[in-house]
């Protein structure tokens, strides 16, 4: 929790800051017959529950390995990531489909009550973002709660415009508009951490210059060739790497140095933080880098 410069105590306010919100968005959008006032309620509700799930999720996360989990529980964050944006991006579908409806049938709005409500969420919304802003830039699953937190702070400005427009030019369609619009861009933020954490999951391969790694462990003296190579991330600040190396028949005292070359090559160049390497004499010195399976 201290590495990503959170506490609980924040998590904590934020979550509070979103279940008011959520009552005084559900009250006023009620009120003022506001679409876009009652999605963001539900939006909020959505938060509070992504803040609760993110917080869990990272304590679980910064638990030692076990016998039963070797590499850890860091997954947990992953998959409560892509729960918190595969979620945010159904509702922000079921809210545009409603959007929609509203456009063709436009109802009444009381702009002077969406515009208060409007306005006292945009400042608990901003509030709860910049509460998250520092771990945001080195945590998926808290980069995930935080575009749900930053997505409600840009609704409320939708809002805030909305209902300046429909208090003195009376133009109500402005409103479904506003929530139809805030919904595409909550999509389009949401589908690039959808997409990294599927492929963190599905163990795809991070994105490396395997051709140039490949490479500069061959210039290494001692190596006469590489293959059977691996790379899956456990998150995405932890890549795993293993690969196979051709050398000479060797006593394993002069092989070990060699093996920490590969690592600090592959660790201050490439960012690689696990490394395994096996050593081999002829064997599969004429295979491919990747393992071709039939």
């Amino acid at each position: 929790m201290e590495k990503s410069g959170l506490t609980g105590g924040r998590f904590l306010l934020v979550t509070v800051l979103n279940v008011v919100i959520t009552v005084f968005e559900l009250l006023g959008g009620i009120l003022s017959g506001s679409l876009s006032l009652l999605s963001d309620a539900f939006h909020n509700l959505g938060d509070a529950l992504s803040v609760i799930l993110s917080y869990v999720a990272h304590r679980i996360g910064g638990r030692r390995q076990t016998r039963q989990n070797t590499f850890g529980y860091r997954r947990v964050e992953i998959l409560t990531a892509l729960l918190n944006s595969g979620l945010l991006i159904l509702v922000s579908v079921g809210l545009g489909v409603e959007a929609v409806r509203r456009l063709l049938h436009p109802q009444p709005v009381k702009g002077d009550v969406m515009l208060l409500v409007a306005v006292i969420s945009f400042a608990a919304n901003l509030l709860s973002t910049l509460l998250l802003n520092q771990g945001a830039k080195h945590n998926l699953n808290i980069r995930a709660t935080y575009l749900h937190l930053l997505s409600d702070a840009l609704a409320s400005i939708g809002v805030i415009v909305g209902a300046v427009l429909i208090t003195f030019w009376q133009i109500s369609w402005v409103d479904p508009l506003i929530s139809l619009l805030v919904a595409v861009y909550i999509i389009y933020e949401s589908w690039p951490i959808v997409k990294q954490t599927f492929d963190i999951l599905m163990e795809g391969a991070p994105r490396l210059d395997y051709e140039a790694i490949a490479h500069d462990i061959c210039a290494l003296p001692q190596i006469e060739g590489v293959h059977h190579l691996h790379a899956w991330q456990i998150d995405e600040n932890n890549v795993v790497f293993s690969v196979h190396v051709n050398m000479a028949d060797l006593p394993l005292s002069q092989v070990e140095p060699v093996y920490r070359q590969i690592e600090a090559l592959l660790c201050h160049k490439y960012n690689v933080n696990h490394v395994t390497i096996q050593a081999e004499c002829h064997r599969g010195k004429d295979e491919s880098l990747f393992l071709q399976t039939k």
